[in-house]
């Protein structure tokens, strides 16, 4: 073996080798995070719940509320079109039966978008908010495949604009997704789509602390028969439906 045959062995032995590591890494990583946060007790861990029977058809508050809050991408083209939270049509399994859902992040307990994240730019919050981290995601788009809620995005074009100079810019080549505005409720105010849900008087949307058992979203999920989409899965997620 010749020296340039035995650097080109070499090297791709250690490349090898340091994949493997940095993938068993990055699981058990994941794996005693998740535990910690499992069995960590903390005071805050924010849901929502949507109630599909007050919910109108025809209302698109919520939507243009978090298009304008987080300045959220809207070319007029369906190709580069973002939607952060959207109204969709379900069918039952039987196709029998068509409900308008209203669709976002579930901020799952055990996201697979973070899973999956080779750079950990999508991580769980202390009070269970999934985040994307827009300075440390690479573009890969891992995380949308894993979602199985199709809640992921990708920004393909820069925003042109920017109605809120209070919030970042959105720019090309990264994930996106709900994040409940998280700004906002570390500010003490309700998201922008339930804000805009309370002001056109429909109140179909609810958000609160699912640890404390006294909150407006705990007593509701006690006194109503709520469910959740895909909770099969093993995912947790903590958004909840009335009516689904």
């Amino acid at each position: 073996m010749d020296r340039r045959d035995f650097l080109k062995t070499a090297g791709g032995t250690f490349l090898a080798g340091t994949s493997c590591v940095y993938a068993f890494r990055l699981l058990t990583d994941y794996g005693e995070r998740w535990q910690t946060a499992d069995e960590q007790a903390v005071d805050t861990k924010w849901g929502m719940v949507v109630d599909l029977t007050k919910c109108r058809p025809d209302c698109t508050a919520c939507l243009q509320a978090c298009r304008f809050e987080n300045n959220v991408g809207f070319h007029d083209d369906m190709r580069w079109d973002n939607h952060w939270i959207r109204k969709a049509t379900l069918k039952s399994r039987d196709d029998d039966v068509q409900k308008q859902v209203l669709l976002l992040c579930n901020h799952c307990d055990r996201p697979p978008c973070a899973q999956v994240c080779p750079v950990q730019a999508t991580y769980r919050r202390h009070d269970g908010i999934v985040i994307v981290d827009h300075h440390r995601c690479i573009g890969c788009r891992y995380c949308m495949i894993a979602c199985p809620y199709n809640a992921r995005l990708f920004n393909f074009r820069d925003s042109e604009e920017w109605p809120n100079k209070e919030r970042p810019k959105r720019s090309h080549g990264v994930a996106e997704a709900c994040h409940l505005c998280a700004h906002r409720l570390d500010q003490g105010r309700p998201p922008a789509c339930v804000e805009a849900c309370r002001k056109v008087g429909a109140n179909a949307l609810t958000i609160g602390n699912l640890n404390d058992p006294r909150s407006e979203i705990s007593e509701l999920i006690s006194k109503t028969t709520v469910s959740r989409i895909r909770p099969d899965l093993g995912t947790e997620p903590k958004v909840y439906y009335v009516g689904l």
